[in-house]
């Protein structure tokens, strides 16, 4: 078994890249309100930059090859055969509303690398969605690239979803001297709900129920090969023999998915003490015996606010919440700066890791709707920066066209550009978190106006494409929504540019600037009128006092 801190030391080292602090919900068609298969995505990393990817349908000669290059680091890893035609797919969504999703678990070191493979995580996420009209397809696609070109990355959960099913895929190469991957695939029953955040969450599956499980000839035998396995078929557990968890794993990951849950379902306290890291464990198998279910049935269907609202978390209300502690400061700052673990004394600390942090580049919700042409159904609401102050957009998969402040090559992380939404929304957030308990307010009103903007305007834009794609055909539909997609996200970013003009005005240099009926304030002569120092709360300054003891004490002069 793992030990506690193995995972701890893990994450540290594999921290350059984002996909390990990735957080995915699921949700299927019978938990939403309007019918649609949902699932979220938020690309954590403080090396990758917000944009939003772009492929076209493209016809390929016969013989034609794919480079592949791995997605975290850019390297070179091989090439492929291509397919004759591959699909136009926006972001992680492609036109026929097929949309994956995935978080890095990582699991045994040993199975971590495989000498002379080609596809890693990000690859396969966007070679299938180039070559898959379904959630199953993908999965197939998916699992024969890494058995006939090796698996590069480590241990990974997929969220893979059509606009009729949700699966969540799990799989683990099999290290430096075998070829390919063992793994795990099963459906999210129908009414139901699934996460993931870095550990992987499949136990035990069905071994004949292909409806709804699919898995490797030798997802099993591999382990017994190992001596990792040796049980009846039936009890076999795929996360505890190949991922299982610790301290890390539970505090650092799962925690994120028992957040999202608590949002939507009652009893989530239950498994508390699981989400602050203490795991039970079994004293013959040594599996975990206090885990969360993979899946749950919310208390209401959700929309696809709801959704959104379920990636907007710092633990609030719950024993983890990270505007409670000193380390929140006197404004009640929800965000710690890394590294996630820390020592006093020889003793190791740890920062907590939350739905919503600050190196998020982006994020989105995917939403695929059965009862809409492929063309009109789905939409991949998409935003950059930290899910809590982002906005999302609404992407339609199949637009031709990226606007330009969601656009490759507009700025990058080493380079500002003023019409980029990732730097401008990077902007507001990271002026806020000097005074952060005042500016979210203003910062949540504004993505609430916007946000609930377009989910009103939905209904008659899909109404308004509906009708082009029925009286002209699909390229006018598909050319009014790109047109549409392109203008809102333009817009949204030009409002967020005069946000965080408004914010420097009323929040520059710890004052607070007066206002009335929208307007900043002006004396009798015309000046600005004098502002507002609100200082700290009581709290900190006793907090101050209790450090400094007398050294900032005001000491009475001499009486006369």
């Amino acid at each position: 078994m793992i030990k506690k801190s193995s995972l701890i030391a893990f994450l540290i080292v594999a921290g350059s890249a984002h996909s390990w602090a990735c957080t995915n919900f699921l949700i299927t068609k019978g938990a939403s309100t309007d019918g649609s298969t949902m699932v979220t995505y938020a690309a954590d990393s403080h090396n990758l930059y917000g944009e939003l990817y772009f492929q076209p349908a493209t016809d390929y000669p016969e013989g034609a090859t794919r480079e592949i290059y791995e997605w975290d680091t850019g390297k070179f890893l091989g090439v492929i055969p291509q397919v004759p035609h591959t699909y136009s797919v926006v972001g992680n969504m492609n036109e026929f509303q097929v949309a994956i999703a995935e978080t890095t678990f990582g699991g045994r070191k040993e199975l971590s690398s495989q000498d002379g493979a080609i596809m890693d995580y990000g690859s396969l996420i966007y070679v299938a969605l180039q070559r898959s009209k379904s959630a199953r397809e993908a999965i197939q696609v998916m699992t024969d690239l890494v058995e006939e070109h090796g698996y590069y990355s480590s241990g990974e959960s997929f969220s893979i979803a059509d606009k009729e099913e949700v699966w969540i895929l799990e799989m683990i190469g099999k290290g430096k001297n075998e070829k390919g991957a063992v793994w795990v695939a099963l459906r999210v029953p129908d009414g139901y709900i699934s996460g993931h955040a870095n550990q992987a969450r499949i136990t035990t599956f069905p071994l004949n129920d292909p409806q709804n499980c699919l898995y490797s000839k030798d997802v099993i035998s591999f382990a017994r090969e190992k001596g990792w396995f040796d049980g009846k078929n039936k009890d076999f557990s795929f996360s505890d023999v190949y991922a299982p968890v610790d301290f890390g794993a539970a505090r650092f990951c799962e925690a994120r998915v028992w957040a999202g849950f608590n949002k939507v379902a009652e009893g989530m306290e239950q498994y508390t003490n699981y989400a602050k890291g203490l795991v039970e464990y079994d004293t013959l198998t040594n599996y975990a015996t206090n885990r969360m279910p993979l899946w749950i049935k919310p208390d209401q269907k959700l929309s696809v606010k709801d959704v959104m609202e379920m990636m907007r978390d710092h633990y609030e209300g719950t024993p983890l919440d990270m505007t409670q502690d000193i380390g929140a400061g006197p404004y009640k700052l929800p965000y710690r700066w890394r590294g996630l673990t820390w020592e006093v004394d020889s003793v190791e600390y740890c920062n907590e890791r939350a739905i919503s942090t600050q190196q998020t580049a982006f994020s989105f919700v995917s939403q695929s709707r059965s009862w809409l042409p492929d063309a009109i159904g789905g939409i991949l609401w998409f935003g950059v920066d930290d899910t809590y102050s982002t906005c999302y957009a609404p992407m339609y998969s199949s637009i031709t066209e990226i606007p330009e402040t969601f656009a490759v090559g507009n700025g990058d992380m080493l380079n500002y550009s003023e019409t980029s939404a990732f730097w401008v929304f990077n902007t507001v957030t990271n002026f806020a978190y000097l005074r952060y308990d005042a500016m979210i307010e203003h910062i949540r009103a504004k993505q609430a106006e916007i946000e609930g903007k377009f989910i009103a305007y939905t209904p008659a834009i899909d109404q308004a494409a509906k009708l082009l794609y029925d009286t002209q055909g699909e390229t006018k539909a598909r050319e009014f929504l790109t047109q549409y997609a392109v203008n809102e996200a333009n817009n949204m970013t030009a409002e967020w540019k005069e946000l965080s003009h408004y914010l420097i005005v009323k929040y520059m240099d710890g004052n607070v600037k007066k206002e009335k009926d929208g307007e900043f304030l002006r004396n009798e002569h015309g000046d600005p009128a004098s502002p507002e120092f609100p200082g700290y709360p009581e709290w900190w300054y006793k907090a101050i006092i209790e450090s400094t003891g007398d050294h900032l004490k005001v000491i009475d002069g001499p009486t006369h």
